[in-house]
């Protein structure tokens, strides 16, 4: 699922994404972890994954998107 960030703080590593179906889901600074990412950009196009659906749509995981 790919998303684009909408606002990220970079104290907490948190912040929100909207989905393509222009729904917002927030992410905590574990979604990052793991990953090199240290500051993402509003507009950034971004690599999620997910859990659960609907209104308990949780982010586990971002990667920045690149094309090849």
């Amino acid at each position: 699922m790919q998303a684009t960030v909408a606002s990220y703080d970079s104290e907490t590593a948190s912040g929100t994404v909207l989905l393509d179906d222009g729904v917002e889901v927030a992410f905590a600074g574990d979604a990052l972890r793991g990953s090199r990412l240290r500051l993402l950009r509003p507009g950034q196009r971004v690599r999620l994954e997910t859990t659960g659906s609907g209104s308990s749509l949780q982010v586990t995981r971002l990667q920045i998107v690149t094309l090849a």
